[in-house]
Order: structure tokens, then C-alpha cells, then sequence
């Protein structure tokens, strides 16, 4: 049998005991985040890059954001900067037909191009992740056509982000990440068959905050490409982490295997 510890005991072991072993005993500090291209340490609003050629979403500094959203070879290459473009179209037309011919099974979903498949792919949020719709180009084409005010998203990084709600169809154009975050939101929230209240709560809020910060494109303006005004970029919120892809189509998380 082990004899009780005597007061003072733990105090004169800690004391005896060298340095450089309570170090093993003691918690490691949480390791600062930094840079998945220059290892810069990152501070809370830092950007992201995508990979286009892996899908994978990474976490970058102000500096290679930069680098990445000037031009050039760097630019060209397999990583995109993720602009920080807000967009929001209260025009946008979408038929029940249409919806139901996309195969998208819940009241929410997004569009990016797949600059490496050369097409539109579409992923919906889930309770396990992004789940990809098999996406029928015709019903698609019928919907930009319907709607030619839609600004032209930029490829691989920004996406046409749809939710049916009780007033009918929503259309934004987001960031990328900003529909991870989203995908995050349903995976950590959702409970049961029908969400639960607090999921609920979730998504709304975030299609409120959606609402609030995005740029209204007014009526028949006409498409306007990505590349004829400037599109800001490298500085917003930090989507949640829960919001990597089980997709080879899609972004994840660059080295930290798919979620």
C-alpha cells in the first residue's frame, strides 16, 4: 500500500526534481498558427489560397495573399487566393422545376467552376459534410440564362451560394471559404432528422449576416465578368474548420487529409 502524500511532499519532489524533466510533465502551449506557404505567423483575420490541383483550402498571410491576387506566375499557378467579394442579387429567378432538376434535396447549396474539371460542380450541406449533386449542366445553363444580371464568379474560389427559403429563392456570391463555413455550421449543429431549433438558428443567422454585408447587383445589368473591376481579397473572417470537404471537387483542408 502507497503511503499518503505528507503536506509540503509534492512542493520538495518538484524541487528535487530536475528541470529539464517537468517539462515532459507539463502541458504543451498551444502552437501558434501560421502560414501553410511561408510559415509567417498568422493573426486571427488571415486569408486563404486554394489549391487547384489537390482542392485544398489553406490558411495563408496577408503577404502571400497578396502575392497570389497580383498577377503573374505565382498567380497562375495551382494556388488562387480567396477574394473577399460579398455579393448579394435580389433579381435572381429560380423555378421549383429547375430546383428539383438540379437534384438538390435540401434548401440549400453552391456552384463554383471546377477550373481543372473545365465545368460547374455542386455541393450541398449535410450533417456529415459537403455532399456533391450530380449536377445536370442543362438545368444550370437555364438558370444563368434566366438570370444575366449574375456578376461572373471567379473560378475555383468564389461560388453562387442559392438558399430556398419560405420567401422563395436567394441568391449570393461568396467566397469559398464562406460556404465551408456554412457546411461547418450544419456538421457541429445539426442534431437528429430535422436539424433541431439551434441549427435553425445557426443558418438563418448566417444568411442574415449574408444579407447584411452583401452589395446589392441591381436589375438587368447585364453579366459582369470577375475581371473588369477590382475584387478585394485576403483579409476576412476565418471560416470554421468543420467546414472541409469529403470531395476530390471540391476544397479541404491542404495537408490534414479530408474531414
Amino acid at each position: 500500500m502507497t503511503p499518503p502524500d505528507i503536506p509540503g511532499d509534492a512542493a520538495r519532489r518538484d524541487q528535487a526534481e530536475p528541470a529539464g524533466l517537468r517539462r515532459f510533465r507539463e502541458p504543451r502551449p498551444p502552437a501558434e498558427p501560421r502560414c501553410e506557404m511561408c510559415a509567417e505567423a498568422l493573426d486571427e483575420r488571415h486569408g486563404h489560397a486554394v489549391n487547384v490541383e489537390s482542392r485544398g483550402l489553406l490558411c495563408v498571410c496577408r503577404g502571400c495573399v497578396l502575392l497570389l491576387s497580383r498577377g503573374g506566375e505565382v498567380a497562375r499557378g495551382r494556388y488562387r487566393a480567396v477574394p473577399e467579394r460579398y455579393l448579394y442579387v435580389p433579381s435572381f429567378r429560380l423555378e421549383d422545376a429547375d430546383w428539383e432538376e438540379l437534384q438538390i434535396p435540401v434548401r440549400t447549396a453552391f456552384f463554383f467552376r471546377n477550373s481543372t474539371l473545365d465545368r460547374f460542380v455542386a455541393f450541398y450541406p449535410s450533417p456529415g459534410g459537403a455532399t456533391e449533386s450530380l449536377l445536370d449542366l442543362s438545368a444550370w445553363d437555364r438558370v444563368l440564362a434566366a438570370n444575366p444580371e449574375l456578376p461572373e464568379a471567379l473560378a475555383d474560389v468564389e461560388a453562387y451560394l442559392i438558399d430556398r427559403g419560405p420567401g422563395g429563392f436567394a441568391c449570393h456570391l461568396v467566397p469559398i471559404d464562406a460556404c465551408y463555413e456554412l457546411v461547418g455550421l450544419v456538421r457541429t449543429h445539426w442534431k437528429g432528422f430535422h436539424g433541431g431549433q439551434e441549427a435553425w438558428d445557426a443558418i438563418d443567422g448566417f444568411f442574415e449576416e449574408l444579407r447584411r454585408r452583401g452589395e446589392p447587383v441591381p436589375a438587368g445589368e447585364g453579366r459582369v465578368s470577375a475581371d473588369e473591376g477590382p475584387v478585394p481579397s485576403g483579409e476576412g473572417r476565418v471560416p470554421s474548420d468543420e467546414g472541409r470537404v469529403p470531395s476530390g471537387a471540391a476544397p479541404r483542408a491542404e495537408g490534414r487529409g479530408r474531414v
